[in-house]
């Protein structure tokens, strides 16, 4: 899996990695590390840009993550992708499960279920849905590599979609917080409120 943490939280006004969720310590950043890995996805990788030393100082001690620096953030949220596709491709990986720091309330039912559903369909991407809504994580499958690197940075993966769009796989989820981003002061002070963790 790779988080996506490499903006520069300009609307929020301070690193959304690091700020705090939950009780206790926990961070947003830690929050999807653990949903991840509770989730199943074992091999967890950040990318970090604008804010490399919060997002490092966000990881929990027992995160077990790598962080990939990406020195280009500012060519958008495909670059950085493409940046951790680049560090953690390997003739062994069969597909790579992409989230945001941004979606720190999906749950580990919903990181499963998107998971097993690759497994069963080795679709080229699969993603949670709720009605005409979709969410994260994303899988995208090893197939897609080629088209995502592909792609024109500056458009994004939208493109990608396009060319598999008669066969993704949406998984419809009960899940708000795989649609739910936070950007904004207002957002966070919104997820505040229910940022337990749940199954």
């Amino acid at each position: 899996a790779l988080i996506l943490a490499a903006g520069e939280s300009s609307r929020m006004g301070t690193p959304k990695a690091a700020l705090a969720l939950g009780g206790g310590r926990e961070t947003v950043l830690g929050r999807v590390i653990w949903t991840l890995q509770t989730g199943g996805i074992a091999d967890v990788s950040v990318v970090a840009g604008a804010h490399v030393e919060a997002v490092r100082s966000a990881i929990p001690a027992e995160g077990r993550v790598r962080v990939i620096e990406h020195p280009g953030w500012r060519n958008g949220q495909l670059s950085s992708l493409l940046a951790g596709l680049e560090a953690v491709d390997d003739q062994h990986v069969e597909a790579l499960m992409v989230t945001l720091v941004d979606v720190p309330l999906v749950t580990p039912s919903t990181v499963a279920a998107v998971a097993e559903q690759w497994r069963r369909t080795r679709a080229p991407i699969v993603r949670p849905a709720r009605g005409e809504r979709h969410g994260h994580p994303v899988i995208f499958d090893r197939r897609v590599f080629a088209d995502l690197r592909a792609a024109d940075v500056s458009v994004g993966a939208k493109a990608v979609f396009a060319i598999h769009r008669d066969q993704i796989v949406n998984v419809e989820v009960a899940d708000p917080g795989a649609f739910e981003d936070i950007d904004t002061p207002e957002d966070y002070e919104r997820l505040l409120d229910r940022g337990s963790r749940a199954e």
